[in-house]
């Protein structure tokens, strides 16, 4: 299973994309025309860092085109694909339908994403998405905000996101974390939940919605 989008990267002259590996983990590949072999890393539920493996020649596969492809490729859905075979020109440079202003690059607050991890890892030392949503459902209960929220009618995406950017940041704290940055933390977490990682908040929030309307 392999990333549905295959993106260009500007560090190398590459593509590289997404890609499941052995235990359900999250790995990223980068193809060279000149080249034969292909770099692979894999993303590390830890830190959220691509680790090269060992067969990888970080001469033509520097860790910083690895971290280019990992951001470019944050969110893609995957699908299944047939092998990629790499061309000069698809790396000679990106085609745009249009011009556009370039886009800011999001970096990883690996200091905020690793307090989330500790957080809510269980006694196995795993990443427990059931504690995680537990301890978020309990937020958007308590929360009077998140009542208000559901009074007035608000989206459930727009209930789940406050739920989420509040408790990141209490988690981390960092009050200065911003959405982009709390939404690639979030994106990196999903990598290895098969369900979505919000999946029982999301059901909660539906569920709160409904309630609070009058029969």
């Amino acid at each position: 299973m392999i990333r549905t989008n295959i993106v260009t990267l500007t560090v190398i002259p590459a593509i590289a994309y997404r890609q499941k590996i052995k235990g359900g983990k999250s790995g990223i590949v980068i193809l060279r025309p000149d080249v034969s072999q292909p770099g692979m890393a894999e993303i590390s539920r830890t830190s959220g860092e691509p680790i090269p493996n060992r067969q990888t020649n970080l001469k033509k596969y520097p860790p910083e085109a690895f971290k280019e492809a990992m951001t470019l490729t944050v969110g893609m859905p995957y699908k299944q694909q047939n092998y990629v075979k790499v061309t000069k020109d698809m790396v000679a440079k990106p085609v745009k339908e249009k011009e556009e202003p370039d886009e800011v690059e999001i970096a990883l607050n690996e200091d905020a994403y690793k307090k989330v991890v500790e957080h809510y890892t269980d006694k196995t030392g795993h990443l427990s998405y059931d504690l995680i949503n537990k301890d978020f459902i309990k937020f958007a209960h308590s929360s009077s905000i998140v009542r208000n929220m559901i009074a007035c009618d608000d989206s459930a995406a727009d209930i789940r996101d406050y739920i989420v950017y509040n408790k990141i940041r209490n988690i981390s704290g960092n009050d200065d974390l911003t959405d982009a940055e709390i939404d690639l933390i979030v994106s990196l977490l999903d990598e290895v939940s098969p369900k979505g990682i919000f999946k029982e908040l999301n059901s909660e929030i539906r569920k709160m919605k409904k309630e609070a309307k009058p029969s």
